[in-house]
């Protein structure tokens, strides 16, 4: 089994080497050994598929900080993959408050995370500038303590919240990089050409999640434009809900079974899981 250590520094590897790299989302044990066994070189965990899971609406406190941590421990002990943890705002405003749970997310043996800027508060839902890049810069100074290399990625999420300002956007990311981000996201963009200017503007490595993202754009034009790392936040726990709402509406109305056909037999989920 690698040690935390090797994994950061396989997870740091793959932002430094030429091209792009995909992470799933997993959001328990099972799905990271699923993600695995496909061959993909490092996970993240998703908020939002841990709030379905839970039966939950996303959203600020739909998921405690202790659940949250408790995930990240679940799905990095389930491979020797590197793993990425959406950490949300911090679940604190306060800069050293927030900062707090990278030690607990790299407690939990995750070697990468997220601090956002979004508040949670309706009325104010992305925090002002300064704030936010002081937040930044305290989750920084936590992760660069720690005795092996965590990944600090920023995000600024603007466009999850209504403002569509990309001036705005790329401000706060050049800010993100020079507190001290080791990797930006903007979550919500869309076009390809607003993710070419977004990677022409930022002095990090960019991630783009496909869940926000036009679907008919491929990994291999994403990497055309210089993005480095995809991720598909819930979206995978979604399409599981979307399968097994299908099979059960089938049942229901037709009490027909040919989704059977398509279930992953218990056999391979068995190799899967001994792995």
């Amino acid at each position: 089994m690698r040690t935390q250590a090797e994994r950061a520094r396989l997870f740091r590897a793959l932002h430094e080497r030429p091209g792009i790299f995909i992470m799933p989302n997993p959001w328990d044990a099972g799905t990271a050994k699923l993600f695995a066994s496909l061959g993909f070189e490092a996970l993240a965990t998703t908020s939002l598929g841990l709030a379905n899971a839970c039966g939950r609406v996303d959203g600020t406190l739909a998921i405690s900080r202790e659940e949250l941590i408790a995930n990240c421990r679940q799905i990095a002990s389930a491979t020797e993959l590197p793993v990425n943890a959406d950490l949300e705002n911090g679940y604190a405003e306060d800069p050293g408050e927030a900062a707090s749970i990278i030690g607990l997310a790299a407690d939990a043996g995750v070697v990468g995370g997220s601090m956002e800027d979004a508040s949670g508060n309706p009325a104010r839902p992305i925090y002002d500038f300064n704030l936010a890049v002081e937040r930044v810069a305290a989750a920084a100074e936590v992760a660069r303590a720690l005795p092996f290399p965590f990944t600090l990625t920023a995000r600024a999420e603007n466009y999850l919240h209504g403002r569509r300002d990309l001036d705005d956007t790329i401000r706060r990311l050049q800010a993100f990089a020079a507190a001290g981000a080791d990797v930006l996201y903007a979550p919500g963009l869309r076009d390809l050409e607003t993710i070419r200017q977004v990677v022409a503007a930022v002095p990090k490595p960019l991630n783009v999640v496909m869940s926000a993202a036009d679907p008919d754009i491929t990994a291999q034009q994403l990497a055309g434009v210089g993005v480095k790392r995809i991720s598909v936040g819930g979206a995978l726990s979604r399409l599981a809900f979307a399968a097994v709402r299908d099979a059960a509406v089938a049942m229901r109305d037709a009490g027909t079974f040919q989704w059977m056909r398509d279930t992953v037999p218990s056999k391979d989920l068995k190799a899967i899981f001994q792995r």
